[in-house]
């Protein structure tokens, strides 16, 4: 999902909307470098091609949490369903995990968070790389 970060990315920053990518080299356990990077920043993201529940996004809310960061976690990737055949790329379209899906959902949650002008600064993080 390093390549959708860094295209989600592009988009935000057309957006006014600062972003920094973070593809770690694993999923767990968690780098804590993530820990610093997200103080930084006032949303992570977590976007992967795997299921939600137990996955990444909730490794680095814990991780997050257990160093008492207040920072908001925003999860994106597979639903815990019975997902129709296709290949990546529809399956992946079909539940929103596409570059364009995932800049419109972050820019609204980013927006709700941002008061005022958008383009003073925001922040995401992507799982499988963490968009800030």
């Amino acid at each position: 999902m390093a390549l959708t970060g860094l295209e989600v990315a592009d988009r935000l920053a057309g957006h006014g909307i600062g972003v920094t990518v973070v593809d770690p080299r694993w999923t767990k356990p968690v780098d804590e470098a993530l820990v610093a990077a997200a103080r930084q920043h006032r949303l992570v993201v977590t976007v992967e091609d795997n299921g939600r529940v137990g996955g990444f996004g909730d490794a680095v809310a814990r991780l997050l949490r257990d160093h008492d960061v207040d920072v908001p976690v925003k999860t994106f990737g597979l639903p815990q369903e019975f997902l129709a055949h296709g290949t990546r790329d529809q399956v992946l379209e079909e539940v929103g995990l596409t570059p364009q899906h995932l800049a419109r959902q972050i820019t609204e949650a980013v927006v709700l968070r941002s008061p005022g002008d958008v383009r003073e600064t925001a922040t995401a993080a992507t799982e499988g790389q963490p968009v800030e």
